[in-house]
């Protein structure tokens, strides 16, 4: 009896919850308030699991554990006030700004370009540590230094790319269907940021491509557009991949192609690998990697005490900071870090759904695929099921420029937010005190009033109730 009684109070269950969750996600302000509670606590996972991954190495080479977890508390810092900033942003700032990010993102890359090259082809020497100087600026690999500021205009030229995108096509409309509106000016400037990007790095520049497709797919364009440029995008990788062995990014002539041995180092068995040389062995990472996923089990090692962080694991603080999370926190940690990722998708595609002006649908769109195109190749090479990219997985790892970017991405979804129908109506209903907007957001403005709907027909009687119909005083003959 009792096993009836507990197999009859199942549905119940599930019945009283499925209603409140809806019941939930139908509040005016829940995609605001879900994008606030996702990235929130993955930022505070973020410092946690970068402390943890990095105070080992940190206390080894500087003698202070903290060195690592206070520059990234300074970026989170910074990016917290770039969150602020774009969450008040209006969508007429924005398309401005996107043409300033943009034009700032192709100085940059060209510059970085230019000087990698130059120490490519031995006009410029680089040091022990890899770095190559030009008068007051340095550059290595994907980062320019000016002084003691570093930057990383890969990670700039996404949001740049995510707004003047969002502003171009938002304004060629229906256009679009015409080949001439659509390559001008938007794929010549998609061919100048993929060459600009992908010779130093091959990574950001698949997520440039994924953001793009997200962009496309947003404005409803033909499918054959998406196979010219998957067509575009192969030939790209083909010849940035042969570049490599001209000196592109860190390779160099005459040596091993790195990048397609990093392309293809995780189609092979482990066993078929040389994975005990940590200098340049393209096996060695993802071994490791696959260790502390094996070491940490279902609930993991515990916080902090992971053995594999002490030298093992390359990059650890960053490209593999998933490793780690894997080692400490198990399986149960990892399925947290992805459940969050899931909630944040979720809203953002939620957002780009509901908002009604074009550009914020594009835009939210084109976000939301940039991060989960880049946390699914992070975590995907990380576990193997994809090549290594070195691309930092969104919120969690160590990284100043993608961590400030990101959260000024996050501001952005956050304000396409409160810009939804039901949200604006709600907000400027009860109006917050003035210092709280002041202090926080302004008030979104006010949709246009629904329209009315047609009016409703009266139902029309079975024809076969003529008599009644009759009798009650219809038409007469």
């Amino acid at each position: 009896m009792a096993d009836d009684r507990s197999q009859q109070a199942r549905p119940s269950l599930s019945r009283q919850l499925l209603p409140a969750v809806h019941g939930l996600l139908a509040r005016p302000l829940s995609s605001y308030y879900l994008l606030i509670a996702s990235g929130a606590l993955l930022l505070l996972i973020g410092l946690t699991m970068v402390f943890s991954a990095t105070s080992v190495k940190a206390y080894a080479e500087k003698g202070n554990a903290f060195t690592e977890i206070s520059s990234q508390a300074v970026y989170a810092l910074l990016g917290l006030v770039a969150f602020w900033i774009f969450q008040r942003l209006p969508t007429v700032t924005l398309r401005v700004l996107g043409r300033v990010l943009l034009g700032a993102s192709i100085v940059l890359l060209s510059l970085l370009a230019v000087i990698n090259a130059l120490a490519s082809v031995g006009v410029l020497t680089r040091d022990s540590l890899g770095v190559t100087t030009l008068g007051p600026i340095a550059a290595k690999l994907n980062w320019l230094y000016f002084g003691s500021i570093s930057v990383q205009p890969g990670e700039l030229a996404k949001l740049a790319m995510v707004l003047w995108g969002a502003d171009i096509i938002a304004r060629k409309g229906a256009a679009l269907g015409h080949w001439r509106e659509l390559a001008m000016p938007l794929f010549p400037m998609i061919g100048l940021l993929f060459i600009l990007v992908g010779y130093n790095d091959l990574g950001t520049m698949l997520v440039l491509l994924a953001l793009i497709v997200g962009l496309l797919w947003a404005a409803g364009v033909q499918m054959r557009v998406f196979g010219a440029l998957g067509v575009l995008g192969l030939a790209g990788v083909g010849l940035l991949i042969a570049a490599a062995s001209r000196g592109a990014g860190s390779g160099s002539a005459g040596a091993e192609n790195y990048r397609l041995r990093r392309l293809t180092s995780f189609l092979q068995p482990l066993e078929n690998c040389d994975t005990t040389s940590v200098a340049g062995e393209s096996c060695y990472q993802l071994a490791q990697g696959r260790s502390a996923i094996f070491e940490g089990g279902w609930f993991g090692v515990g916080l902090g005490k992971s053995a594999l962080k002490w030298g093992w694991v390359p990059e650890a603080g960053n490209d593999f900071i998933f490793a780690i999370v894997a080692e400490e926190l198990g399986v149960v940690g990892c399925s947290v870090v992805l459940a969050l990722l899931s909630v944040l998708a979720y809203t953002g595609f939620r957002i780009a759904r509901r908002v009604n002006d074009p550009f914020r649908r594009l835009a939210a769109t084109a976000i939301t695929t940039w991060l989960v195109a880049q946390a699914v190749i992070n975590m995907g090479g990380v576990v193997g099921l994809l090549p290594i990219t070195g691309l930092p997985l969104p919120f969690i790892s160590a990284g100043g420029t993608a961590l400030v970017v990101t959260m000024a991405a996050i501001g952005i979804l956050a304000s396409f937010a409160r810009a939804e129908p039901d949200a604006a109506r709600a907000l400027n209903a009860r109006p917050t005190p003035r210092w709280v907007r002041l202090l926080w957001a302004p008030l979104p403005p006010l949709p246009p009033p629904r329209r009315p709907g047609p009016p409703r027909q009266p139902a029309q009687k079975p024809a076969g109730n003529r008599t009644s119909e009759g009798a009650g005083g219809g038409r007469r003959r």
